[in-house]
């Protein structure tokens, strides 16, 4: 029996911004030694559906693209795949190759086939024996004097799976209906996705339900029994996955959870290789999904995933390369591309979970929002059950760059959920330098006037200190109780455009742009100098009355780090999604009061680590239990 476990696909939108990651029509040329792309537009006319495409006569077509080059180093090292076929459907005279790359990125072909004639499948065995440090193996189709037509492309191997099984896709939603029916228009539009999907869960949250959409009727005929839709309380990120693992968990034909965030766009061939990715695996694993940006969609924005054990914190591997311009740099010309990258963690935008991992470690942590996933999947990982962030399944989500919730009601999530998954997970005594880097996070914030997300930060030790029974009791009160914080602070209004535009004294500050990634921030003893200056300068000195009335100078959001800004009494900054601004005013008195309070609370989490971490790791099968989750939903249905 042959099983498939990739499809050749083609865009869903007629968007000239999407091609490159679909196909590479070697429109191309260079400036200055640098690749760049002339044109996608005279190309979208050559797209004829999901699957077809005309290659112009004379003309050379790369399949050798994000979504449609093969993962081999991924099938080699988590699977025992070694044997799979590619067939490539023609009609006119063309030219097949097939190449190859290494874990470096170096091309390599494997083989070169002339075709003849209408409906011809062309056929190529490959070996995955060679792939261990990375790899992709890709095709091109070269038409010869006249137009060629691509009729598709799959590979495939005669291997049976490890596991069989469905998955429920589960989408948990807070008042973006649209979204969510966009996605479920995607998924009746691909039944061969269809094919994989037990059970379709919407979690809705909010108030501006889904089913009240004008769409939604007719998504819902189409898809039928298949659809579910639940409401309840907003239970935040962690929450409503939960409540869409209990329910997969309670279905028999399911054998994995797909969840998959609101603020969406899929790509549909994308769940169906997770699903059979999650098959195949040599042993029970969570398949991950890259996240493109959505408002700039050939821009990779997340990859692997790590968790640093010092200081305990998250980021991507080799993050300075993000994001990934698809639009600039091609596959085939980003070697970093074709290494294959271990992860810790994978973002819950879209993430499948074998049902038998759930029931051996639980489900996810009654975090609400921020770190429920990094913490599920290193408790997977400390298990024995590996996270594979998987390339080429991804989709598109509203990205962090109009986003700063480090200064939001996100902040207190931010902060109790790391020191909770430390105290949980981590392997260095006292959480390494976690303690340290927290304090550090509260002197930035406090430096730079920001005393909303320090009150937070505070609000969020403190319950850490009391232990976890507070995490399953403030599920639901945790978000409105910090947004209601913000009402003591002039710092969280943001002032919007009323024609009349806000000005400072002293008028913006500009500075000069340094390259990607690199500032000008002070390091070592010059770093040592400015904070100590900085403290005692805020500690001893009030604010001149005219900094108060009126702010001092003005920054843009990409020039207001905390190493300009705390020189100021006070400053007008851009709002990071740019809606308006905010004024940031020195207040010595609430400074002081904050900055012993921060010592004083790090303190005590330095002398109560190992207490806490013992109560917290002995906690941890109740807090995510499928029991008390339920009685969780049931208290508030």
């Amino acid at each position: 029996m042959t099983y498939t476990l990739q499809n050749a696909v083609l865009p869903l939108d007629r968007d000239p911004d999407l091609l490159p990651l679909y196909v590479d029509p070697e429109t191309w040329s260079t400036i200055d030694e640098e690749p760049v792309r002339v044109t996608n537009v005279a190309q979208l006319s050559n797209i004829l559906d999901r699957h077809r495409a005309r290659i112009v006569a004379g003309r050379r077509v790369s399949f050798g693209t994000y979504f449609n080059a093969f993962p081999a180093s991924y099938w080699q090292h988590w699977t025992g795949v070694r044997q799979v076929r590619l067939t490539v459907r023609t009609s006119g005279d063309a030219t097949v190759l097939v190449y190859r790359s290494n874990g470096g990125g170096t091309k390599q072909r494997i083989e070169t086939r002339e075709v003849r004639g209408d409906a011809v499948a062309t056929s190529f065995d490959l070996v995955l024996d060679q792939y261990s440090d990375g790899g992709w193996i890709w095709f091109d189709v070269a038409a010869d004097r006249a137009d060629v037509m691509f009729e598709g492309a799959d590979w495939t191997t005669e291997q049976e799976p490890v596991r069989a099984g469905k998955a429920s896709i589960g989408v948990t939603t807070y008042n973006k209906p649209d979204y969510c029916v966009e996605t479920l228009n995607a998924l009746a539009d691909a039944p061969d996705v269809l094919d994989v999907v037990d059970r379709v869960f919407i979690i809705d949250q909010g108030t501006d339900l889904v089913e009240a959409q004008d769409g939604y009727p007719a998504v819902a005929a189409r898809l039928g029994d298949t659809l579910q839709v639940l409401r309840q309380p907003n239970l935040g990120g962690s929450g409503g996955f939960a409540r869409a693992m209990v329910e997969t968990l309670a279905r028999e034909g399911s054998d994995f959870v797909q969840l998959l965030d609101d603020d969406v766009r899929i790509e549909p061939e994308s769940i169906r290789r997770s699903v059979v990715f999650g098959r195949y695996a040599s042993v029970p694993t969570i398949v991950g999904a890259h996240m493109f940006d959505l408002l700039d969609r050939p821009k990779l924005h997340a990859w692997a995933e790590v968790v640093d054990d010092a200081p305990f914190m998250w980021r991507a591997l080799f993050q300075e390369r993000l994001p990934h311009d698809f639009s600039v740099a091609n596959l085939r010309q980003s070697p970093l591309l074709h290494m294959r990258l271990d992860a810790d963690y994978n973002g819950w935008w879209m993430c499948l979970i074998p049902t038998s991992i759930l029931r051996e470690i639980g489900l996810s942590l009654p975090a609400f929002i921020k770190w429920d996933d990094a913490e599920f999947c290193v408790r997977a990982r400390d298990a024995g059950y590996p996270t594979v962030s998987m390339p080429g399944v991804a989709l598109w989500h509203v990205s962090w760059l109009g986003k700063d919730d480090s200064i939001d009601w996100q902040a207190y999530f931010h902060a109790r959920n790391r020191i909770v998954a430390a105290l949980l997970h981590s392997r260095s005594a006292q959480g390494g330098t976690l303690i340290r880097h927290s304090r550090r996070v509260d002197l930035k914030h406090l430096m730079m006037m920001q005393y909303y997300p320090v009150e937070l930060r505070h609000r969020a030790l403190r319950d850490v200190l009391s232990g976890p029974d507070h995490m399953r009791a403030n599920l639901a009160t945790a978000m409105p109780d910090a947004r209601t914080v913000a009402k003591k602070h002039p710092e969280t209004v943001v002032h919007k455009d009323s024609g009349v535009p806000l000005r400072s004294r002293r008028g913006r500050q500009v500075f000069k742009r340094l390259k990607k990634h690199e500032f000008d921030s002070p390091t070592g003893l010059d770093l040592r100098t400015f904070t100590a200056r900085t403290l005692v300068s805020h500690w001893f000195h009030t604010p001149k009355p005219e900094n108060v009335s009126q702010p001092e100078v003005e920054f843009g959001k990409g020039d207001a780090h905390w190493w300009r800004v705390p020189l100021y009494d006070s400053a007008l900054v851009s709002a990071a999604d740019g809606s308006g601004k905010n004024i940031y005013t020195r207040d010595r008195a609430l400074f002081r009061r904050m900055l012993v309070d921060s010592w004083k609370l790090h303190r005590r989490l330095q002398r109560e680590w190992p207490r806490l971490s013992r109560q917290y790791r002995s906690a941890l099968p109740d807090l995510v239990s499928e029991a008390n989750w339920r009685a969780t939903f049931e208290e508030r249905p």
